[in-house]
């Protein structure tokens, strides 16, 4: 309860010395879907050269697609369809946890703290495809973006990027036909 007090208290602060408001559209017309990785907070964005209000940002574990009806897919539809956004960039990382994610622990983890082995038995498909990991995340970058390219709910005439970002320089690169391009 310590911290949520400390968050409160700075935030009631923070409130009280900015009153801009932002368009809920996004400036920019892009939708980022990116991982949930707490090195890309306040680093990714500036990274892209992008401030508040200037894209949607989805993020989940790995940016992965588990769903091709789910959560990520919604999202995105809502800010095409909803907030005019004409542009996906998909934006994995090197170095991802979801390329290591130890499943076994992960279950005994949610075991231990309570969660009932029939809850996690009921997870659909299973376990490992419900929680979407992978070995390798360039290969889930390029997986993702043909998912969303093939999807009937995003127009084909929405472009879909893949790009891999290096969480621990802020290098961008631009997947194009499989290869890791960075302009020069």
């Amino acid at each position: 309860m310590a911290l949520l007090h400390d968050v409160l208290e700075h935030n009631a602060q923070w409130v009280a010395e900015r009153s801009r408001p932002v368009s809920k559209a996004p400036h920019k017309k892009v939708v980022i879907f990116t991982c949930m990785d707490t090195r890309l907070v306040d680093f990714l964005e500036p990274a892209l050269g992008l401030k508040r209000g200037d894209a949607q940002m989805i993020k989940n574990a790995g940016a992965t697609l588990v769903d091709p009806g789910g959560g990520v897919v919604r999202s995105l539809v809502v800010a095409i369809h909803a907030l005019g956004c004409g542009e996906i960039f998909v934006i994995g990382h090197s170095d991802c946890g979801m390329a290591q994610i130890d499943e076994e622990a992960l279950r005994h983890s949610m075991v231990s703290q309570g969660v009932p082995e029939e809850a996690i038995a009921a997870l659909r498909p299973s376990l490992h495809e419900w929680l979407g990991g992978f070995h390798d995340p360039l290969g889930n970058v390029q997986r993702v973006v043909g998912l969303l390219r093939e999807n009937p709910l995003i127009p084909h005439g929405v472009p879909v990027h893949g790009l891999m970002f290096d969480p621990a320089s802020g290098s961008l690169k631009m997947l194009v036909d499989g290869y890791l391009y960075a302009p020069e």
